[in-house]
């Protein structure tokens, strides 16, 4: 690679990596506190917290990677272009492949980095959060309540805890069962214990108040008394898989007795081809972004900024792969608009930065834009230097 390729590849690298970290901080811290809840319901210490936010970022990367190339590959060559780099690059007859080679040559490892990560690491990051979720709840009654305060372990069930005890243990139990449409249970006893499977709890010297709908109440003591746990523990530490979830291999060929993939079997088409088209849509916004700010434009020409244009098309075309997949679900005749949104996309753009024609937005939008663009860089430096418009302030 020539040295003036190594000079815009570092460039746009640099403006890669600056558009890239700030915009993945803000989702990924986003997406964390909405499961600030993991801690607060079950328990957990702030570093099972951390765990499951690291297991989170996998799923925010592919996402964020295609824009943050087209603001990195539009803003470098703009400022070239300001800085007249790209006229003298022309004007001393490189050919254009010095600008092309280098950012198509990042597209392609960002493109093959995304495929990693999308197809490998967070089906699999994915899964882990999962099970560790659902570990959390698993044994919530014998290890993770407060005592002396209620918690709901499901609908219409309630326990309170008055001391817990080594061997799990258990003294002044209260329990509120409301899960039967006929009537309300209420125990109370004075120990008890969950055993080890998590399937009973057994209680002690208490007794069992049940209160029907009309007003009656029918109290017994007992000795020892067993309540059933086992609808609440039979799926509780057991992560249930969805297609999102699932590597690569499996959406290839699914497990036919799985139980989430016979009840929805087109969502495991739909991830399927979304994978497989998903990864190349780097390289796709880098020819885009090619056709729109590759060329040396004059100063003197009224535009709207290529970044803005570019992630325009961006945009547009996100929302449409993201449509097609998600029809994939329903409607299999969507797969091939899926796979000919980055196909036709790409041709247009290399079809375009061959001719030497610049893609654009329709021109009234184009013009209004850019009218408004205009009015923001006047004003951000007049503000920089404590100025306005119309002399000092």
């Amino acid at each position: 690679m020539k040295l003036l390729e190594i000079y815009i590849l570092r460039r746009v690298g640099q403006m890669f990596l600056v558009a890239l970290l700030p915009v993945l901080a803000i989702i990924w811290t986003t997406q964390v506190l909405q499961r600030i809840n993991l801690v607060t319901d079950s328990g957990q210490s702030i570093g099972s917290f951390a765990m499951l936010a690291t297991f989170i970022l996998p799923s925010i990367i592919p996402i964020v990677l295609p824009f943050a190339l087209v603001i990195g590959v539009t803003q470098t060559l703009t400022t070239m272009n300001n800085d007249s780099e790209l006229a003298v690059i022309d004007a001393a007859g490189a050919k254009r492949d010095v600008i092309i080679r280098p950012i198509l040559v990042l597209a392609a490892l960002i493109s093959v980095f995304s495929f990693l990560v999308d197809n490998v690491v967070e089906p699999k990051a994915k899964t882990a959060g999962r099970q560790m979720i659902a570990a959390a709840y698993a044994d919530l009654l014998s290890t993770v309540m407060e005592e002396k305060n209620f918690r709901k372990i499901d609908d219409g069930l309630y326990v309170q805890i008055s001391e817990r005890l080594a061997g799990r243990v258990l003294k002044g139990l209260f329990v509120v069962d409301e899960r039967d449409p006929t009537a309300d249970m209420i125990y109370y006893a004075r120990e008890g214990a969950v055993d080890e499977k998590g399937t009973s709890l057994i209680m002690r010297d208490g007794e069992v108040q049940r209160k029907l709908h009309d007003g009656n109440v029918s109290i017994i003591r007992f000795d020892s008394y067993s309540f059933d746990l086992s609808d609440l523990t039979e799926n509780r530490g057991q992560a249930t898989l969805r297609a999102s979830d699932r590597d690569l291999a499996f959406l290839f060929n699914p497990d036919p007795t799985d139980k989430d993939y016979i009840s929805k079997p087109g969502s495991y088409r739909a991830e399927l081809h979304r994978r497989l088209t998903d990864w190349v849509l780097p390289f796709v916004f880098a020819l885009i972004s090619l056709a729109i700010a590759g060329d040396a434009r004059s100063h003197r020409e009224a535009r709207l900024h290529p970044m803005v244009a570019a992630l325009t098309f961006a945009f547009a075309l996100r929302w449409a792969s993201f449509y097609a997949a998600n029809q994939i679900d329903t409607d299999p005749s969507y797969i091939g608009v899926l796979y000919a949104i980055p196909i036709v996309s790409s041709g247009l753009a290399i079809l375009s930065f061959s001719l030497h024609k610049r893609l654009s937005v329709p021109a009234a939008v184009s013009e209004r834009a850019a009218g408004m663009w205009q009015k923001i860089e006047r004003l951000l430096p007049s503000a920089a230097q404590g100025k306005t418009p119309g002399g000092r302030s």
